[in-house]
């Protein structure tokens, strides 16, 4: 029988371990792969009787013949980096390899029309998760783990908890997104007394939250709840999740084609339109890192649009020539001039 979690007392181990430093699922379900993909390279050995150096050959070996992305490559030490050091407690644990430096990609936005033309085409829950990525700058998971007291209709304020990073922050709420939330979370509620009636009404906490708060609670409910119930993998409790993440891809994709935008463009397209467009009209650059969740404002620069940079500013040389060809086109006097 192979290695799970069910079946290894090291894996079970190396999952509460996750747990107890209150990491997400997410981050939970990808350390606990990486660490079955390191012991199924190295014939199901068992990671105590393996060491640093057959780390840096797992990892040149997914770099180089699975040419992974930086990213991935990062998150697989991160994972193993944990596991030798708080599952094995090895200390001295330090492979002769380090976190790969990801190529900086050019930070898009839409223009207004484009922005609009994309919207008209969203509907429902996907449509107001989209525009709150763009009037409030939310990364998608942000918007869509947002729960009914995480937004403040008072102050016109978002707050975000454990952001990336783990960071906590607020951000604005569009006047124009007051009423729509208002009237979609009369939906909401409904569909939750429902769930109540029914038994099912406990939503998935945060961390170790439910251990101290009612997950039945109107207010810790999720703003864009799932349509059909599903089972908390952590508590078996059945329950109401969020929308998924990809449901919103595929349809802000759709639209994105359907609006006729060729160049690369997606959901987190938006949250790079609210930086630039903040930019751009003259606001702090710090206190657009602040909304943004960015710890450095050199973050932020990033999504500064490319239309500002000086290389877009400057006249080409082809255009300069086209200019004086025509200027000299025009001083050639015409027959009726003649």
């Amino acid at each position: 029988m192979g290695y799970s979690v069910a079946t290894s007392p090291f894996l079970t181990t190396f999952r509460n371990k996750i747990r107890l430093q209150q990491k997400s699922l997410r981050t939970e379900e990808a350390y606990i792969s990486w660490a079955l993909r390191f012991i199924k390279f190295h014939q199901m050995k068992h990671p105590a009787d393996l060491g640093a150096k057959h780390v840096e050959e797992f990892l040149a070996y997914i770099a180089s013949e699975r040419n992974v992305a930086a990213s991935t490559q990062n998150q697989a030490l991160a994972a193993l980096t944990f596991l030798y050091k708080t599952v094995l407690e090895r200390s001295d644990f330090s492979p002769n390899v380090q976190y790969v430096k990801r190529q900086e990609n050019l930070r898009d936005s839409f223009t207004n029309d484009e922005a609009m033309r994309v919207l008209a085409l969203l509907k429902g829950d996907v449509l107001l998760v989209a525009k709150l990525m763009y009037g409030s700058g939310l990364r998608l998971l942000e918007a869509l783990r947002l729960r009914v007291k995480d937004i403040d209709f008072e102050r016109l304020q978002v707050l975000v908890f454990d952001g990336k990073g783990g960071k906590n922050r607020r951000t604005m709420l569009p006047q124009s997104l007051v009423q729509p939330l208002k009237d979609h979370l009369l939906f909401v509620k409904a569909q939750h007394d429902l769930d109540l009636a029914g038994g099912f009404g406990i939503t998935f906490m945060p961390n170790a939250m439910g251990e101290n708060y009612r997950g039945d609670e109107w207010k810790w409910q999720y703003v864009f709840p799932s349509k059909s119930l599903s089972k908390d993998p952590r508590t078996g409790r059945t329950g109401r999740h969020h929308i998924h993440e990809n449901h919103v891809q595929r349809c802000i994709r759709e639209a994105v084609q359907k609006a006729g935008i060729t160049r690369k463009a997606s959901s987190h397209t938006f949250r790079h339109t609210f930086a630039t467009s903040l930019i751009e009209r003259g606001y702090d650059i710090k206190k657009v890192a602040e909304v943004m969740g960015h710890s450095t404002t050199e973050i932020t620069e990033r999504y500064i649009h490319v239309r500002q940079d000086s290389a877009v500013q400057m006249v080409s040389p082809l255009d300069t020539l086209a200019f004086q060809e025509q200027s000299a086109e025009s001083a050639i006097p015409t027959i009726t001039e003649i």
